[in-house]
C-alpha cells in the first residue's frame, strides 16, 4: 500500500503549522515523527501486516524478507524492532532501538535498506572519526559532547562473533556513560554496512527539525529558531517521498524479465508469376 496523497496531507496538516527549530545534536533531539520511517518504507512498496486500529505498527519489505515494528506500548525500552529473515545467501539479523531515538537517523538506516549504496560505505567507526567523534582505546566512539557511545562487542560465547551498541545518557565519569536516554543494538549477524548507514546519519552535524514545545531527549539539547519555514520542511518531506517512490518504481523496472523475442519467420518464396 503505497502512501497516499490522503496520508501526506495529514502529515502536512500538523507540520504547517508548527514553527521549526534547529535541534542539534541529533542524539538528543527526540524521536520526532515516526513517519520520517513509515512513509519512507511505503513509498518503497513496504506494505502494513498489522491491525490498522491498534497502536503498533507492523511493515514487511516487497520480497518478505524484512519486518519493521513499531510499538509505542512495549513493555521493554524497545519500541522499533528491525528483523531480517535469513536467504541462501546471507544470515538473518536483528537490531532494535529505544523510544527517544530520532527517526530521522532510523530513517538513514531504513533508506540504506531500500536503496543500497552503489559504492562500499566507510566501517561504522571510521564514519564517526570523519564526523569528529573521538575513538578511544578500546576502539570504542564517543560523540563530542560525549553523551553517545558506539561499541563493538564481542560475543562471550563465541568471540569471532561481536554486536554494535549505540547508547545516549546522561554524562557520565572516566569515559562511562550515566542513565540511559535511549539505545541501539545490533546483533552480531547485522551486515556492517547497515550499522554505518544508521551511525553516519547519527553523526551528521546538520540540525533536525523540532517544533517548539516538541519532545526533546534531554534538555541541554541546542535549540535555535530556523531557517526554514513550516512550509518548507513539509515540501522536504513530500519531495524525499517522491523519490523514494521513483527509485522503487525504476528497481522494479529493473528486475522485470526482457520478453523474448519471437524468431524472424523466414519469407515464403512466392511463385514466379506466369506469362
Amino acid at each position: 500500500m503505497p502512501v497516499s496523497e490522503r496520508q501526506l496531507a495529514a502529515f502536512a496538516e500538523i507540520h504547517a503549522w508548527r514553527v521549526p527549530f534547529d535541534t542539534s545534536p541529533r542524539h538528543l533531539a527526540g524521536p520526532g515523527d515516526a513517519r520520517h520511517v513509515t512513509h519512507g518504507l511505503a513509498a518503497a512498496g513496504w506494505s502494513p501486516t498489522s491491525d490498522p486500529l491498534s497502536a503498533e505498527i507492523i511493515l514487511r519489505s516487497p520480497d518478505r524478507r524484512y519486518r519493521l515494528q513499531f510499538d509505542p506500548q512495549s513493555a521493554t525500552s524497545a519500541w522499533w524492532r528491525l528483523r531480517a529473515e535469513p536467504t541462501d545467501a546471507e544470515h538473518g539479523w536483528y537490531a532494535e532501538f529505544g523510544e527517544l531515538l530520532p527517526a530521522e537517523v532510523l530513517a538513514g538506516l531504513t533508506d540504506a535498506l531500500i536503496a543500497p549504496s552503489r559504492t562500499q560505505p566507510a566501517a561504522p567507526l571510521s564514519a564517526l572519526q570523519a564526523a569528529g567523534w573521538l575513538i578511544d582505546a578500546g576502539n570504542a566512539a564517543a560523540s563530542p559532547d560525549a553523551m553517545c557511545r558506539v561499541e563493538q562487542r564481542a560475543d562471550p560465547h563465541d568471540p569471532a562473533m561481536a554486536s554494535w551498541h549505540v547508547e545516549a545518557g546522561e554524562p557520565g565519569q572516566d569515559g562511562f556513560l550515566g542513565p540511559r536516554i535511549w539505545h541501539a543494538w545490533f546483533d552480531s549477524r547485522t551486515p556492517e554496512h547497515v550499522v554505518t548507514a544508521f551511525v553516519t546519519a547519527l553523526a551528521d552535524p546538520a540540525p533536525l527539525q523540532r517544533a517548539m514545545f516538541e519532545r526533546t531527549a534531554h534538555y541541554t539539547v541546542v535549540q535555535q529558531p530556523s531557517p526554514l519555514t513550516p512550509q518548507q520542511v513539509v515540501d522536504a518531506h513530500t519531495t524525499r517521498i517522491k523519490t523514494i517512490r521513483a527509485q522503487a518504481r525504476a528497481a522494479r523496472r529493473q528486475k522485470q524479465p526482457t520478453p523474448a523475442t519471437a524468431p524472424a519467420t523466414p519469407a515464403t518464396p512466392r511463385p514466379a508469376a506466369r506469362r
